[in-house]
């Protein structure tokens, strides 16, 4: 496929979007005299996965924060259309409590959602779940300092899950590990998010591989340097699983690269 027939075929592939979940609009973020974000217009459909790709210290995570209301907006506005949508963060470092156990790692936000009473057996019953569906269940009572970084994440994600988000908000959560390890999370968190055993249908993922946007990624939102604004909403309709050397993904990841460079 040539570049004409890939840009003909990623335009044709946006009216199929489906409807705004999050809508992004003319959004600005600053501290003090820094502008992180610059007027900046986006949406994320439901059941969508949609990576947020640029430079380092672009806003990347910034943005993340925003759509999570963690910092404040200068002006524009972050639209969730469904009221009770449930949101998870997960942060670039799993942040473990080294005198915790992986379970009770996990039901940390249950504790503070109840404002430190015991959790009940249902909790119990689904944090083992989550770690589970993590392949951590036979690691319940280790410690962080036991686990690898590779298990920590995955128990950093358990304790994403243990809400039922809609909507997982993803901070670069694998760049600090080995390529391998980031590789077999990264096919994870797909199983997960398909799998419908759990609520979770739409993901936002801040990254700085474009390789990695771009196999896990329905579109890959392309921000210029700091201040953050849009150089490009790309749509990546490939079918999964995809491999970076595979001529679609690898023409996607050509033309992005040059998008950076050039917007940075």
């Amino acid at each position: 496929m040539n570049a004409i027939t890939l840009a003909t075929r990623l335009e044709a592939t946006t009216l199929s979007r489906p409807e705004p979940l999050v809508s992004i609009e003319n959004l600005q973020v600053r501290f003090d005299d820094v502008v992180a974000i610059e007027n900046l217009n986006f949406t994320v459909g439901r059941g969508e996965f949609v990576s947020l790709l640029g430079p380092s210290g672009c806003g990347k995570s910034t943005l993340l924060k925003a759509i999570a209301r963690l910092v404040p907006l200068a002006s524009g506005r972050i639209v969730l259309r469904d009221p009770n949508l449930r949101v998870g963060f997960m942060f670039q470092k799993p942040l473990l409590l080294p005198w915790r156990t992986t379970l009770d790692n996990v039901l940390l936000p249950v504790e503070i959602q109840l404002g430190g009473n015991v959790v009940d057996p249902t909790d119990q019953s689904r944090a083992r779940r989550m770690l589970n569906m993590v392949q951590l269940g036979d690691f319940i009572d280790a410690y962080p300092h036991q686990l690898s970084g590779g298990m920590q994440q995955r128990v950093a994600l358990a304790r994403a899950l243990i809400g039922d988000p809609d909507v997982l908000l993803l901070d670069e959560p694998f760049g600090a590990l080995d390529e391998f390890t980031r590789d077999v999370l990264n096919e994870e968190l797909i199983r997960i998010w398909q799998s419908g055993d759990t609520r979770l249908h739409t993901i936002i993922m801040v990254t700085h591989s474009i390789p990695e946007a771009v196999t896990m990624s329905d579109r890959v939102i392309v921000l210029t340097g700091r201040p953050a604004r849009l150089i490009e909403d790309i749509d990546v309709h490939c079918s999964r699983p995809r491999a970076p050397e595979e001529s679609e993904p690898g023409l996607i990841i050509k033309r992005i690269r040059a998008m950076v460079r050039g917007g940075r």
